[in-house]
């Protein structure tokens, strides 16, 4: 149904309100025409290249296109010419350790910019981006990465056997060998960073994985106690809680630290392990190593030198090469 609009004679649909309001039956400007006749044109073109129309339910019953595309090749192709450019790099840390990586400012610098990729999806889970670690209400649950306060050593080849064989410390439960009053007065003294101003840390025989001292031993991954950083809260009620129940003690009350093992868990190969171990290594907390590091020692210096040579495999056992624990 048309009519004329009594204004102008101009044709409308013949649906008139509020006495004059009525729709007119122009057709669309040419313009808008053609555009829309392009736009069904290459809806058609676009079909009939990329892969498109479904044929039935089935996997892979779609119609493929004329230009055969998939996103699968298109990344594929991306990959290649990323692999190009990394392959002299990664061809040449496939046979270098984790320190003579360091050694090299050219692949220091490729692989704290592909490290990041491989912190991001492995680590930043428990350590946070940029290992700044992770807490719960109970204090640190994930350690800070990017200090230079380490259980084991902050040297390159200890954080290699952490992220490769993982570590699993452990300190046993005190509740059955001291009073309320003691665990009460081992905490203050521990809590001010003074653990040996009571008798009881020798008594007790803390210093057999402490140190007479206090301040820890990388062999044994014992934490240092006099230095205020903590791997889990500085208050005594938590630190008297360590003391009590232990870590990774098999106490159900006592606190878990485990780094998980990922050559193990076969996740990351050889070469993205190095990565991870230096990447670490370059957030700042990084030691140097006691060994590597120095010159060759003369022939007639050879047992002098022996000791140090000795310290870093039990430096690197395997327990949490994280900071504080």
């Amino acid at each position: 149904m048309s009519d004329k609009h009594q204004s102008g004679g101009v044709t409308t649909t013949g649906h008139v309100w509020d006495n004059d309001l009525a729709d007119f039956t122009n057709q669309p400007p040419k313009w808008w025409m053609l555009g829309l006749t392009v736009s069904a044109l290459w809806c058609v073109a676009y079909a009939l290249y990329y892969p498109t129309i479904p044929i039935s339910s089935g996997q892979g019953s779609f119609t493929k296109g004329l230009g055969n595309w998939t996103a699968i090749s298109e990344m594929e192709a991306d990959q290649s010419v990323v692999d190009a450019v990394r392959s002299k790099y990664e061809a040449k840390l496939a046979g270098m350790t984790p320190a003579a990586i360091l050694g090299d400012k050219e692949l220091t610098e490729y692989v704290k910019r592909s490290g990041k990729v491989l912190f991001g999806d492995n680590c930043a889970a428990c350590h946070g981006q940029n290992g700044v670690g992770a807490r719960d209400k109970e204090g640190l649950i994930a350690p800070l990465l990017n200090d230079d306060d380490w259980m084991y050593g902050g040297q390159i080849n200890a954080i290699y056997t952490s992220i490769a064989d993982g570590r699993n410390g452990m300190m046993p439960p005190h509740k059955d060998a001291l009073s309320e009053a003691e665990l009460d007065t081992l905490a203050k003294a521990i809590a001010a960073g003074q653990p040996t101003s009571t008798p009881l840390f020798t008594e007790k025989n803390c210093i057999a994985c402490h140190g007479p001292d206090g301040k820890g031993m990388h062999a044994m991954g014992s934490v240092n106690l006099t230095d205020s950083i903590w791997r889990f809260d500085s208050s005594v009620e938590t630190i008297k809680a360590v003391i009590k129940y232990g870590v990774n003690s098999g106490d159900p009350k006592g606190r878990q630290a485990v780094m998980p093992s990922f050559k193990a868990a076969g996740k990351l190969s050889e070469a993205d392990m190095k990565k991870l171990a230096v990447y670490v290594y370059q957030f700042g907390g990084g030691q140097p190593e006691e060994v590597a590091a120095a010159p060759a020692a003369p022939a007639e210096t050879a047992t002098d030198a022996a000791p140090a040579a000795t310290a870093e495999p039990a430096a690197a056992a395997p327990i949490d090469a994280a900071p504080k624990q």
